[in-house]
């Protein structure tokens, strides 16, 4: 006996939902009030980069904007969507434009607006890694394209692009681990640090254990010089994939 077909109603249920970015991607509605995703993810990363992502929620956020608990969820169907609206946003200030076909150069500049990004919003760290929006997808493209001609399998070219992104990602949770800890004991810079922590790293070089630590924090001149130690650090990895490859 044959089964009988299944009607259209179930076969639509049985669909996934729309996503975010495929529903903001159909013809605008007739708008009712001024509400707009630019304006609510302006709002919702205002509040996050002031304090904190866990201040964002929703009732925050429809008190921010002055409109009513249930308005933004016209476009957004919950927190992680917010999220998801938000790193987006910060995504899209990236300058991605390409001057050239210098991978290095690409890759360089990159890097250096993906700290810049990550330091203005500190709270991408836990929110944008694994984002897959719009904005945040067009920087793979980005490297990728610039590797592209460099004859470079797809797993070498994600590793490469991989090596970058992540010293950026440690060198800036670093950064933003010794700011928070600055501020949360009134350090007001790296002297009044050191000065706080003297008596405790006194004890431990005078145990003659440390003699390579002991030169650096006799010799050392750059301490407090977060640019240049990041972006040497980060030529210095460019400089390997480049010998590693031979590009």
């Amino acid at each position: 006996m044959t089964p009988p077909e299944t009607p259209p109603e179930d076969a639509a249920a049985e669909q996934p939902p729309a996503s975010l970015w495929e529903r903001l991607d159909r013809p605008a509605p007739t708008p009712r009030n001024a509400l707009t995703p630019h304006r609510i993810a302006a709002a919702a990363v205002a509040l996050a980069d002031s304090e904190g992502l866990d201040a964002v929620t929703m009732r925050r956020l429809a008190t921010t904007l002055g409109v009513a608990p249930m308005a933004a969820y016209r476009y957004v169907s919950g927190k992680d969507e917010l999220l998801e609206l938000m790193v987006d946003s910060v995504y899209a200030e990236l300058p991605l434009d390409r001057s050239g076909t210098d991978w290095r150069a690409t890759m360089r500049a990159l890097a250096l607006a993906l700290r810049a990004m990550n330091l203005a919003h500190p709270w991408t760290s836990r929110a944008g890694t694994f984002a897959l929006t719009p904005h945040q997808l067009a920087v793979p493209e980005h490297a990728f394209a610039a590797l592209a001609e460099h004859g470079l399998d797809a797993d070498t070219t994600m590793a490469v692009f991989r090596t970058v992104t992540d010293y950026v990602r440690g060198s800036v949770a670093t950064e933003v681990a010794l700011q928070t800890l600055q501020h949360e004991k009134g350090w007001p810079d790296g002297d009044a640090a050191r000065a706080a922590l003297a008596p405790r790293m006194t004890w431990l070089m005078s145990t003659g254990r440390y003699p390579a630590y002991h030169r650096y924090l006799a010799e050392a001149t750059r301490k407090d010089d977060r640019d240049w130690q990041f972006e040497t650090g980060l030529d210095c990895v460019l400089d390997g994939v480049a010998a590693r490859l031979g590009i």
